[in-house]
């Protein structure tokens, strides 16, 4: 999601991924069928309307597990056998729900996925940003040498897988793949752009959003999830990539355009990241 908001409320709705806590399954009663798993790959999403177009793409979606504080859906779409992880808003919640993913399956692909805001001249509203470099926007220990956004002992910059990117890239390439699926998407032709997406737990507004250009002046999209799941899938050997669409620019409008889009940004990840798992 976009690193400017808390969750919405009200906008639900009746998917598998909105289910009350008291509906889900206890993992220690399921853990013999999840530890050990293969997947084709884990993605992972902060809310649950980013989560909403992978359920609906699923080919069949089992009763959901609790591990910590994300849900698992542990689900076929497409032919691929897909961990999908909603794991809450920000950082910590991102790490912390990848690495318990990671802890309990085996996969070879890490996927960030749903909504971002845009930075970058030229990004627009329902563009798809690929993150080919993601950076902790809010690390800051230059006082002992290290670059901006680099969390000492880590590296200054995470860089995406580059098979990864590639594949997802290509979605512009395939038009066959819009729609497929799902309904195509609202507003403006689905534009993939590759490059920065930079993560913070800091709610940038109008009032921030100049300063944090002026930081990262290569970034296209911001949100409070990638980086973090890319430092995870360093530490665990995993090869990373973030699909986001992008729901608002981070303008003095912007609540309004992330209630307005995000949907549709979803739905634009979603189809992105499904083109990628097929590539």
């Amino acid at each position: 999601m976009t690193a400017r908001r808390d969750e919405p409320s009200g906008r639900s709705g009746s998917s598998a991924a909105d289910r009350p806590a008291d509906a889900l399954v206890d993992v220690d009663a399921l853990v013999d069928a999840v530890v050990d798993a293969v997947v084709d790959a884990v993605v992972v999403v902060a809310m649950a309307d980013e989560a909403a177009p992978f359920l609906a793409l699923a080919d069949d979606v089992p009763a959901p597990v609790r591990v910590g504080g994300a849900e698992h859906h542990l689900m076929t779409t497409g032919g691929r056998r897909v961990l999908l992880v909603r794991g809450g808003i920000g950082l910590v919640n991102a790490a912390s729900a990848a690495t318990g993913a990671l802890a309990r399956v085996r996969t070879g692909v890490l996927v960030s996925a749903g909504s971002a805001g845009g930075l970058g001249a030229g990004v627009r509203v329902g563009d798809v940003v690929v993150g080919a470099t993601h950076v902790l926007a809010d690390a800051d220990a230059r006082a002992f040498g290290y670059a901006l956004g680099q969390v000492p002992g880590m590296p200054a910059v995470y860089a995406a897988d580059e098979r990864l990117v590639a594949a997802a890239a290509s979605f512009a390439a395939d038009p066959a793949d819009a729609g497929r699926g799902l309904d195509a998407p609202d507003g403006p032709e689905l534009r993939v752009l590759t490059g920065l997406t930079i993560s913070g737990d800091s709610f940038i507004d109008a009032d921030r959003v100049a300063r944090v250009r002026d930081a990262y002046p290569a970034a296209l999209a911001t949100d409070m999830e990638s980086a973090a799941l890319a430092q995870v899938a360093h530490l665990f050997a995993v090869p990373f990539v973030s699909v986001r669409g992008i729901s608002d620019l981070c303008s003095p409008v912007e609540a309004g355009e992330f209630l307005t889009h995000v949907d549709d940004a979803a739905l634009r990840s979603a189809q992105v990241v499904q083109h990628l798992l097929r590539a």
